[in-house]
């Protein structure tokens, strides 16, 4: 009767272990198999913020406040504004700095105003030299006429030229003088024109005259500014 007992307790016993086997088994695979995907990944980082873009600096507001100011005492405010905030240096000038510059911006309108009359010249040479016939005594007029108006607007450019010496050297008399002399060179290219060819003043000329008297008034009022303030 013992033996019957102990053999089917051992049965007992060894089902148990044959029922807990598959457990085990599974147990020891997954365990493996989930640490080699957790490394297999590594860790996840969040991306980089994006830079900020940088700030323009804005333009210090003493200088534009002096570019107005000084603007307000000429007779064309917006064309002083315009040529004066067209040149970076205004932010930085000072009364003189900005007659001189004012003085560059019509300089620059009596070099366009020279290669613009030589250029038409060279345009009427060249229609002329294209025709069968030799070039009408209308046409050399005109020529003589343009080439006329580039010397006077190379004229121009050396005045103002000449101005801005004397606004370096502080000589104020001198540099309106050189300025209005400037203002008055081209005025000689167009009373030419109304004499020998009435109607044929070319528009792009009229046009620089017009743009360099302006803009020599802006140079010498602002001139008078430095001429006062030094009395």
């Amino acid at each position: 009767m013992a033996p019957t007992a102990t053999m089917s307790n051992k049965a007992v016993v060894l089902l148990l272990l044959v029922g807990l086997l598959p457990l085990a088994t599974l147990g020891s695979r997954s365990g493996p198999s989930a640490h080699h995907g957790h490394a297999g990944h590594g860790p996840k980082h969040s991306p980089p913020p994006s830079p900020t873009p940088a700030t323009p600096a804005p333009v210090a507001a003493p200088a534009a406040a002096l570019v107005r100011s000084t603007c307000n005492s000429t007779t064309y405010y917006d064309l002083c504004v315009s040529a004066l905030g067209a040149d970076p240096s205004s932010a930085t000038a000072d009364v003189r700095g900005l007659s001189s510059i004012a003085v560059s911006a019509a300089a620059t309108n009596a070099s366009g105003g020279a290669a613009t009359a030589a250029a038409l010249a060279n345009g009427t040479a060249a229609a002329s030299n294209a025709q069968a016939a030799p070039a009408t005594a209308a046409d050399a007029t005109v020529q003589a006429l343009l080439r006329t108006c580039a010397a006077k607007y190379g004229q121009a450019r050396d005045a103002l030229s000449a101005a801005r010496d004397s606004i370096a050297a502080q000589d104020y008399d001198f540099a309106n003088v050189h300025v209005s002399a400037a203002a008055e060179y081209p005025q000689v290219c167009k009373a030419l024109f109304r004499r020998q060819r009435p109607g044929q003043y070319p528009a792009e000329l009229a046009a620089r005259e017009e743009a360099l008297r302006q803009l020599c008034s802006v140079a010498n009022d602002i001139i008078a500014l430095l001429a006062n303030s030094s009395s």
